[in-house]
């Protein structure tokens, strides 16, 4: 099971993370976000990371030029892209906002390594808090990353509905918006590896 914690803005909640046994970090460059970091910031925690450990950039809107240009100055793995956007240079993950009544069968994206699913809001891209109705996810072909609202009380009911990939989580295991409160972490991170075996 591949766990990614998204939100990352310090170097001690990455190191806390990838010690209890998440595969992938999620950087957010949405300059709009409470979890915004800076490139110049996301540089110094991700040169310490183990080699292993996914470097995800969360983009919305951005031209390809730019995720380019932070990619190589970060040295993400994967563009996770929100909105009317594309990367080159990078794998793709494809952010898709799920409602009760979404199709998944029509999910699309020829680049698109994974689609992450995520709750869909009219006020925030991602980070929202809410889930989905999992057992949507569960027939679709394609890789998928679970998102939204999960923490260590529904995780393995989410992986249980929905078979993915992998599941992402960020605002339900924070104390405050971009610091995560680690005992939440531990215990979602803890929950999700054992439902993924």
């Amino acid at each position: 099971m591949m766990v990614k914690i998204c939100g990352i803005t310090n170097h001690e909640d990455a190191v806390v993370a990838i010690g209890e046994g998440a595969s992938a970090i999620g950087f957010n460059f949405y300059r709009d976000s409470p979890r915004y970091i800076a490139p110049t910031g996301a540089v110094l925690i991700a040169e310490k990371l183990p080699a292993d450990v996914i470097k995800v950039g969360v983009f919305l809107d951005e031209p390809d030029e730019a995720i380019a240009r932070i990619g190589l100055q970060v040295g993400l793995d994967v563009a996770q892209l929100h909105g009317a956007t594309s990367s080159s240079t990078l794998r793709v993950w494809r952010a898709w906002p799920v409602t009760g009544d979404s199709h998944l069968t029509m999910l699309e994206d020829p680049v698109a390594e994974a689609f992450l699913l995520d709750s869909f809001s009219r006020f925030v891209h991602g980070g929202s808090g809410t889930t989905f109705p999992w057992k949507l996810a569960r027939d679709v072909k394609q890789k998928i990353i679970v998102a939204g609202g999960l923490d260590e009380s529904n995780v393995e009911q989410a992986i249980e509905e929905a078979r993915p990939w992998g599941v992402d989580a960020c605002s339900r295991i924070e104390a405050s918006p971009g610091k995560k409160d680690h005992d939440k972490m531990r215990r979602f991170i803890a929950a999700a590896l054992r439902s993924g075996l």
